[in-house]
């Protein structure tokens, strides 16, 4: 496995971001990594690992970059912290749509001139905030973005949200899969049936399904995740991606 500490020419400044490539030959399809609300961390850039393992040239950047050298949170206590939870809440309602939209735009050409990149069509996954940025940046991005997911993604068609995937759907040429989280208020069920509905209506190859776990099942330093349940999203993304 090799990883490259790098920075990206974002909009709105240099994105530091990591690379992380498979330990064969490339050059490999890519995959863009967003994560949850915490942030990037040591959680996250596993993942990537893993997913460079599975035959991807993964990049997972730091969507806060803007806030500068913002301090990491420690996931064992922002959520029970008054006063951490409102700073990374701050940071993750700071993404506008026009940050995430611009922002991929920009990690998208930087793939397209890597030469560890092979295609041109990139495939995206997120966690929580992120699940729902990877499929709005199909929506935004249809002629690069060639598989979408989302797992435990939240708010991904509230009713009356102009911002959302939802909202996007008639977009998109990705193929989509979205594991929801039981009995979570972010992406209650009525939310799902919209965005299917939407899917539906535009065509998308997509699936949708329900996970029996809780917000975060998927993310290892989460509380709630569930061993099980994270191996059963490696295999959803596995066979996604083969359509790259």
């Amino acid at each position: 496995m090799t990883v490259l500490d790098l920075t990206v020419a974002a909009p709105d400044g240099a994105c530091p971001v990591s690379l992380h490539t498979p330990d064969d030959d490339g050059p490999w399809p890519a995959v863009i990594i967003y994560p949850d609300a915490v942030g990037v961390r040591p959680t996250f850039r596993a993942m990537a690992d893993r997913m460079a393992g599975l035959g991807y040239a993964t990049l997972l950047p730091d969507v806060y970059y803007r806030a500068g050298n913002w301090a990491p949170f420690d996931v064992d206590t922002v959520f029970a912290d008054p006063d951490e939870r409102t700073r990374m809440m701050g940071l993750a309602r700071s993404l506008t749509l026009d940050n995430v939209v611009g922002d991929a735009g920009a990690f998208l050409d930087f793939l397209a001139e890597r030469p560890e990149v092979a295609g041109n069509r990139v495939g995206t996954t997120g966690y929580c905030m992120g699940g729902r940025i990877s499929l709005t940046v199909a929506g935004h991005h249809p002629d690069r973005i060639g598989a979408a997911a989302s797992f435990h993604g939240g708010r991904l068609a509230a009713d009356g949200d102009p911002d959302s995937p939802a909202a996007v759907a008639d977009r998109v040429r990705a193929t989509v899969y979205v594991a929801a989280a039981e009995n979570d208020d972010t992406c209650p069920p009525e939310q799902l049936d919209r965005l299917a509905k939407a899917y539906t209506e535009a065509g998308v190859e997509y699936t949708i399904e329900t996970y029996p776990g809780a917000h975060g099942f998927a993310v290892p330093d989460n509380g709630p995740y569930d061993e099980a349940l994270g191996e059963r999203h490696w295999a959803a993304l596995e066979k996604l991606y083969r359509s790259l």
